[in-house]
């Protein structure tokens, strides 16, 4: 797996043909596509196969290539960010294709909708938690279609019924096992048969599952440990140059004075780039770029954005969500409900606007010219990037190659290609190949953010203290009328309302609604999920307060209501079990439970926090129960549910991006604070296995945790959380 990965980024980087490359690579060579051509290798339409002359590759779909020595090549519709979707994603492929995960080799699919679409989402792009879901069934076809063809070449050369040969570990056997071929011998041939259309192939039943199920060790650990995994930050091309950026702090503002002169004062710097927006220093080096930036001593033009701060932006949340929005969900008579019940519970509560702060900072790296322009970027979505680039440069879209690299956190940031049309506009005016690194502050202060959401919520409860009417009314920004226009039908964003309308609970009268409110001078997007991600922490805590104002136990009352949903039940059960739910706790100790439906899975936490005197909270364990169906790799996932609920949690204890005078007031890890190891909680996760379709695992356990982890808090306190981040001057001990 380590090879090709190398190979194929070294020799784009470098300018060296991949063939000289791969010749001179020692221990590489076993691993190369020998012969073959990169283009030829992305070629394939589904409907065909193609042969290549040369080499005899065998490509019967647009996701397998075998070449005469074996080596078998998966072209990975998704980019690997650190979810592990190298590895989940082989692992499908190698199952019917009756291979060794080792023996899987990976390169980046190009665009192309037609043959990569993430069918959850509509285009080819990596978000959602929608890889295994979107590809679960394509790639086990893919796989199945080439073995049978492997098959059907050495039944064919042994003049024998495809039905009494078998194969397995890339090797066809005949019926007594006497004869036998390597997928290698067998790829010429294979790619001479017609192809039957993958919906006439059989698949493996799951009791024949040989890999999927099982703890495979990642295919990307080794490069990354001892590294030689190459992200977009780390691209160097021959003549290339180096650009600092400075964007306008306040969105719309353009440069007013750059001191040029200054700037290329600077030993290293070759030129200044002002495109209004931005000013990019271009030097030989990094360290040169960024001492040219600040010699520039840029003013700035504010534009009609500078005056916005953070209580303005509240202010029209406030008042806009006063007003009926679009209708997501009406069932029953909520109004009617509510006037007649015994209690009536209200509540408002507010998320604030998040910074994804990758790991590895917005950078892109660009090479145009007349006819072409080539992008080496880490990016969710190629093909919206390589539109955008395609409308920009005034190039046809196939002069547009997207060199895809590993990604160093994603979180939905680069679904977004902003970063990379500023980089073009940048190497417009720049001879030779440019790299184009944000800085920190930058990449926190010019994010597309987490919008900011205000939610009013309504509930009459019976004598019983059982649930009669519930009204929720989201208000908020609209990522998806921007992204997906079509999606979004008489002014419902179905993300924005994602598990408000269809929470897991028997709701007789239910009401929700959407009131779209973009604020001004902030820029809205995805963020490891979006309308969950709110949506559960609003929905589990307010459910958390029916039950208080019932007087019964969180876990208890969720359950009366859970009757209808055994999957659902489930998790809450076995989460509250593994957690010892009813086991007694210190003072100022408190557990809190949460459960979701989302992104195709049944998720539920239980956290053990502890508030200190001073407020402090210290999150001390978190327990997760996960049915996500029928599951590929409990590594992965287990891995999945620990950063993701890392991630939440990172923005329930500190997350929060502020307006000042229409700039952000954060800029860097001391002021936007990532959760430090010794705040970080065990995490445990506790497995559902059934036979239900794959769900979504990579940012369910964001979304569910901020609940479990406030809820623990009114445990613990009696003071209820409606606003994130954590106010922990709120939770004070008054004695």
């Amino acid at each position: 797996m380590n090879g090709p990965i190398l190979s194929e980024q070294v020799a784009e980087e470098t300018g060296m043909s991949r063939r000289a490359f791969l010749q001179g690579a020692g221990f590489l060579l076993g691993f190369s596509l020998t012969g073959a051509s990169t283009s030829s290798v992305f070629a394939a339409p589904t409907s065909q196969v193609v042969e290549d002359e040369v080499t005899g590759t065998f490509a019967p779909n647009g996701f397998i290539r075998i070449n005469p020595t074996g080596a078998v090549t998966l072209v990975m519709p998704m980019v690997e960010m650190g979810q592990g979707v190298y590895t989940s994603l082989s692992m499908l492929l190698a199952e019917e294709l009756e291979v060794k995960l080792d023996k899987i080799q990976v390169q980046h699919a190009p665009p192309n909708h037609a043959l990569y679409v993430n069918s959850i989402i509509g285009i080819q792009n990596t978000g959602g938690s929608a890889s295994v879901r979107a590809f679960w069934t394509p790639l086990r076809q893919a796989g199945a279609v080439g073995r049978n063809l492997l098959i059907a070449a050495a039944a064919k050369r042994w003049n024998v019924d495809p039905a009494t040969c078998r194969a397995k570990d890339g090797i066809v056997f005949d019926a007594s096992g006497a004869k036998h071929l390597s997928y290698g011998e067998l790829a010429t041939a294979a790619a001479k048969l017609p192809v039957p259309p993958a919906a006439n192939v059989k698949l493996k039943e799951p009791k024949d599952f040989t890999l999927i199920g099982t703890r495979a060790r990642r295919v990307d650990s080794s490069i990354k440990v001892d590294g030689r995994a190459l992200y977009g930050i780390d691209t160097r091309l021959p003549g290339m140059k180096v650009a600092a950026v400075a964007i306008s702090p306040v969105l719309g503002g353009k440069a007013k004075a750059v001191d040029e002169k200054a700037a290329l004062a600077v030993k290293g710097v070759r030129q200044v780039v002002n495109i209004d927006e931005a000013v990019a220093v271009v030097a030989d080096h990094m360290g040169a770029a960024k001492k040219g930036l600040e010699a520039a001593a840029i003013t700035w033009d504010d534009g009609p954005n500078g005056k916005i701060s953070n209580a303005d932006i509240v202010k029209q949340l406030e008042e806009a969500s006063k007003k009926p929005g679009a209708v997501a969900r009406n069932d029953g008579d909520a109004e009617d409900a509510l006037a007649a019940a015994t209690q009536r519970v209200d509540a408002i509560y507010q998320v604030p606007f998040l910074a994804h702060a990758a790991m590895e900072p917005m950078n892109c790296t660009v090479h145009q010219q007349n006819d072409r322009c080539d992008i080496w970027v880490g990016t969710q979505a190629p093909t919206i990037t390589q539109s955008l680039v395609a409308e920009l440069t005034g190039l046809p879209k196939e002069a547009i190659k997207i060199h895809n690299h590993l990604i160093g956190g994603g979180f939905g940031r680069r679904l977004e290609a902003d970063g990379t049309v500023l980089a073009v506009k940048i190497a417009k005016h720049v001879d030779g190949p440019v790299k184009v690194i944000w800085s920190r502050e930058e990449d926190i202060q010019h994010d597309m953010y987490r919008p900011y959401y205000l939610d009013r919520l309504s509930a009459g409860l019976d004598a019983a203290g059982k649930p009669v009417a519930w009204t929720h009314r989201i208000a908020g920004s609209s990522v998806m009328a921007r992204y997906y226009p079509p999606y979004v039908k008489d002014g419902l964003d179905p993300d924005a309302v994602e598990a408000a309308a269809e929470p897991p609970y028997a709701l007789p009268n239910i009401r929700v609604d959407f009131v779209r409110v973009e604020p001004p001078g902030v820029r809205t997007s995805w963020w490891r999920g979006v309308g969950p991600t709110h949506n559960v922490f609003v929905v589990e805590s307010f459910i958390d307060e029916l039950a208080h104002a019932a007087k019964q136990d969180p876990v208890t009352y969720r359950k009366g209501l859970l009757g209808h949903n055994p999957r659902a039940l489930a998790v809450l059960s076995l989460a509250a079990e593994k957690a010892g739910w009813a086991s007694p706790l210190p003072a100022r100790h408190g557990r809190g439970i949460s459960v979701q439906f989302a992104y195709g899975s049944y998720t539920s936490q239980v956290a053990e926090v502890e508030v200190a005197a001073d407020g402090s909270v210290k999150v001390k364990r978190i327990v997760c129960a996960l049915d996500c169906g029928m599951y590929v790799n409990p590594d992965t996932i287990e891995a999945q549910v620990q950063g993701g609920t890392l991630f939440g949690l990172t923005a329930a204890l500190h997350g929060s991006i502020t307006f000042k005078d229409g700039r952000v007031e954060q800029s860097n890890f001391d002021n936007y604070l990532p959760m430090r190891i010794d705040e970080a909680p065990v995490v445990e996760t506790h497995l559902i296995k059934n036979a239900e379709a794959p769900g979504g695992v990579g940012e369910a356990p964001t979304a569910i945790v901020s609940a479990a982890v406030t809820n623990a808090i009114f445990a613990a306190t009696g003071k209820r959380v409606r606003c994130l981040p954590i106010d922990t001057n709120s939770l004070k001990s008054s004695s």
